[in-house]
């Protein structure tokens, strides 16, 4: 299910590259998305435009056990979705990232649909081909690797339950 961005969208991720953009809707942008999610009851988000598969993940907070839905995006490899802890390239891992750790268990609604996950590290070959398969959708993945070393950009996949 990756689609390769289109002409129009390279040049919104080059625009959405730029450092400043970045650091603009680094806060943002996950709030525009719930929004725009809740008011379209969960058809329509910011990213789309941007030509992203554009998932809410439920996962348990680290620390409060309280239940924490973001939007992210989610790149597709059969069942399994793939999620980059790129945090726009800033210099901590994202939240989501951490509950997922802490608690592995998590929800998936993607458009009309939703699952129970289990989530794990990417590492070593799985790794390697989750980085290539996000660089394919949005470069930008290269640009926040730069910004954020020397700490390691994560990759979390997460496959069904059974």
């Amino acid at each position: 299910m990756i689609r390769q961005p289109n002409a129009l969208q390279k040049l919104f991720h080059r625009f959405f590259m730029q450092p400043s953009v970045t650091a603009f809707f680094a806060t943002r942008v996950h709030s525009i998305d719930k929004f725009l999610l809740r008011i379209s009851g969960g058809r329509l988000t910011g990213s789309q435009i941007l030509g992203w598969n554009i998932i809410q993940l439920t996962t348990i907070g680290a620390r409060s056990r309280q239940p924490r839905t973001m939007p992210l995006v989610g790149l597709f490899d059969g069942e399994k979705i793939a999620l980059v802890a790129s945090s726009f390239g800033r210099e901590h891992n994202p939240g989501w990232y951490y509950n997922l750790k802490a608690h592995p268990e998590c929800e998936v609604q993607f458009k009309d649909r939703s699952g129970r996950y289990r989530a794990h590290e990417a590492v070593g070959e799985q790794y390697d081909r989750f980085w290539q398969m996000a660089v394919s959708v949005y470069a930008g993945y290269d640009r926040y690797k730069r910004r954020a070393a020397p700490r390691h950009i994560p990759i979390m996949v997460l496959e069904p339950r059974k």
